[in-house]
């Protein structure tokens, strides 16, 4: 049975991520434009609270876990002891998974990026594209192909240094929003490193390791989501309660409270699709699907909270946000969640993709259902036959089956 309550640990956590949102993100967010947490609900819960205070500070930390997550789903026992100890502790380093490429990003097959093994050495070529943390992280997790012939079964994936000659920063990438989080090009010009840096075996695909790291990741990058929504819906919630018209608060106007009430219950919605997400990976049930949706419809409804919330209950338009200034202080605020929301929904290649995957699975279910008509067609033209039978006086065929809404034909000859 999922449990939703907290413990008091997880509100400890909750509280002092809140906190050190309040005192530490803010006040540099609007200046400068692990370890120990074994829960991936506790995780998100931490992560939404960290994106209410800076999502480009938030971001820059999750980079570090894209990049700790495939060591621990590929890496061999020695490998993690060498690597994951760099992302732990008071000195803990950035890390960047290196996987989105001009022409490919959750497509993993069509990576472009090869690797070639000679002698005790990989060689590594290709160009990675807006990667968190990219050029400055003290650890890049590369995946590259061996044979792009092999499709899937050619990726493998590759530990490279902070200093190793060929990996070098390419362009930094002028974002709109999360500002804050460096994203940049990895540029990989015949990039050297020890076969003893190859996650795994060179025998095993990194493919499965690399799903595993965008499946774990994804309610954390849907609870990013949630935060920058939950405080685009506060800023906009207290500006609503002192911005006055026709005497009394606009809060208090039907328009203006139903529209707050939707974005309210959408937060809420979800962050319980997030904590479902989460809570089952916790308990170490398949998930992707759900962690999938829930990432999908976060991202969305940041989108629709943040431009809502500037464009009715501060009174903006959109066309008011230019690059040199803001009208006032609240819209200025909710600008910024919203270029947040817009930017995590670019930025993260994958989002619109897996759009794809749950929308044409949720198809395929819709598909089966459709076949199952397709079955039951003999027993449809049965009832057909015998209805007039049984109901000699009745004009109508009350008693069809029908699938899907299926128009009634009798109905469209009704309307000519």
């Amino acid at each position: 049975m999922v449990d939703f309550d907290l413990t008091e640990e997880q509100r400890l956590l909750q509280k002092t991520a809140r906190e050190f949102a309040q005192r530490e993100m803010r006040p540099v967010a609007l200046e400068c434009g692990g370890g120990g947490i074994d829960s991936t609900l506790t995780h998100v819960i931490v992560m939404e609270e960290l994106n209410w205070g800076c999502a480009g500070m938030a971001t820059g930390l999750i980079g570090a876990g894209l990049a700790y997550l495939p060591i621990i789903h590929m890496g061999t026992e020695d490998q993690k002891k060498r690597f994951l100890t760099r992302f732990t502790g008071p000195e803990a380093r950035l890390g960047a998974l290196c996987l989105t490429e001009p022409d490919a990003g959750s497509d993993v097959a069509n990576i472009s990026t090869t690797a070639v093994k000679k002698g005790d050495e990989w060689v590594l070529n290709g160009v990675k594209r807006f990667i968190t943390n990219g050029g400055i992280a003290d650890l890049h997790v590369v995946f590259a192909t061996i044979d792009k012939s092999l499709g899937y079964f050619g990726i493998r994936a590759f530990v490279v240094e902070h200093g190793t000659p060929g990996l070098t920063m390419g362009k930094v990438e002028d974002k709109m929003g999360v500002r804050a989080s460096h994203t940049a090009e990895v540029l990989l010009d015949d990039c050297r490193i020890p076969v003893d840096n190859v996650l795994g075996s060179d025998e095993g695909t990194a493919f499965y390791g690399a799903m595993k790291t965008l499946e774990s990741s994804r309610p954390l990058v849907a609870a990013g989501a949630v935060g920058i929504a939950r405080a685009a819906y506060e800023y906009a919630l207290d500006y609503a309660r002192k911005r006055k018209a026709f005497g009394s608060p606009i809060a208090k106007k039907q328009a203006i409270a139903f529209m707050l009430a939707d974005m309210k219950a959408k937060i809420d919605a979800a962050r319980l699709l997030v904590w479902r997400a989460a809570w089952m990976l916790d308990q170490g049930m398949p998930m992707n699907k759900e962690a999938s949706i829930a990432k999908l419809l976060a991202a969305d409804m940041a989108m629709e909270v943040t431009t809502d919330g500037d464009r009715r209950a501060l009174g903006l338009r959109r066309d008011h946000f230019g690059l040199h200034g803001l009208p006032d202080e609240g819209a200025q605020d909710l600008s910024v969640f919203a270029l947040e929301a817009e930017v995590l929904g670019k930025f993260l290649v994958a989002h619109r993709e897996q759009a794809r995957e749950v929308r044409d699975l949720l198809l395929h279910e819709e598909i089966d259902v459709v076949h199952s008509r397709d079955r039951l067609l003999p027993l449809h033209l049965l009832v057909d036959l015998i209805h007039p039978l049984l109901h000699p006086n009745e004009l109508g065929h009350g008693l069809r089956v029908r699938l899907h809404a299926e128009p009634d034909p009798t109905e469209r000859l009704g309307r000519s």
